[in-house]
């Protein structure tokens, strides 16, 4: 009798899995993803995290460097800054995403009506070169400014001005998705324009849609915060990483850690969202790929 070799066979790991390896591979995109899912984290734990409520005022605590019972100190009032910091999270983060969904909505349907339908390039492309010709941040205070200062206000303005961005990513790519031959056979078969721009050019668009949604994000959280620090952000009762670092300015020398921190927050977030829309950039983009 012969022997028979019996082999084990291991299960094939799923795309998903491999692209995720080579995503976190980097070592600045896991420490992007890692500090990212930390915020995200303590925004969503926040009511259970933070030792005291960030509107609680303690006149007797007035300026209490960082110790042990208040991690980053107090401000004016007596709030406690750990506390208002992690709160503040959960604003900037819901405003980020928001303004992500709304300004994706906007952008990826101007930017597909102007690559696909000749007639409308032209007004849309001229309508996009001249929103982006403003400054973001200047366009963003004349909206809010017109509309009056609120969460949603900040919300629908910043996603107007980030919209165009977007839109002309969109509209670059579908101009040339729209000469390609399948796309050619299905206008042949006569499949309806709205399902061809659905589900044979949207689909081939997702990846850059999702690396500059997450630029978006970064600059939506930054331009919020400046926004905040002018004044134009939301209710000044709600705690921001804007206006904390507007109310620290006045104790700088005397309260440093009134400022230090929420920006150290800013700053964090941001650079992993930037760090995370590089990482995605360079694994979604066949040339780039290559390198890694």
């Amino acid at each position: 009798m012969t022997d028979i070799a019996v082999t084990e066979t291991k299960p094939a790991e799923s795309e998903g899995s491999k692209f995720f390896k080579r995503f976190i591979k980097r070592k600045t995109v896991a420490f992007g993803l890692i500090v990212l899912v930390i915020f995200v984290t303590l925004a969503v734990l926040a009511p259970w995290i933070a030792p005291y409520s960030p509107s609680k005022l303690s006149i007797v605590n007035r300026l209490k460097p960082p110790s042990e019972l208040f991690w980053f100190g107090t401000d004016e009032f007596g709030r406690d800054v750990f506390s208002r910091t992690i709160y503040s999270a959960r604003l900037s983060l819901l405003i980020g995403a928001s303004v992500v969904v709304l300004s994706a909505a906007i952008g990826v349907t101007l930017g597909l009506l102007a690559g696909f339908f000749q007639k409308l390039d032209t007004p849309i492309a001229r309508l996009i070169d001249a929103m982006m010709a403003f400054p973001d941040i200047l366009l963003a205070i004349a909206l809010v400014a017109a509309l009056g200062p609120s969460l949603t206000t900040v919300i629908v303005a910043l996603s107007i001005v980030y919209s165009p961005r977007l839109a002309r990513i969109v509209r670059a790519s579908t101009l040339v998705i729209r000469e390609l031959p399948y796309v050619e056979a299905a206008q042949a078969l006569g499949i309806s324009t709205f399902h061809i721009m659905t589900r044979h050019v949207l689909r081939n668009l997702l990846s850059p849609i999702l690396v500059q949604a997450t630029f978006l994000f970064a600059s939506a959280m930054l331009a919020e915060a400046g926004l905040s620090f002018l004044g134009l952000g939301v209710s000044p009762e709600i705690p921001t990483w804007g206006t904390m670092i507007a109310a620290g300015r006045q104790y700088i020398g005397q309260a440093d850690w009134m400022t230090y921190f929420p920006g150290f927050a800013i700053i964090l977030s941001v650079l992993s969202l930037q760090m995370v829309g590089d990482g995605l950039r360079d694994m979604l983009d066949p040339r780039l790929r290559r390198d890694l």
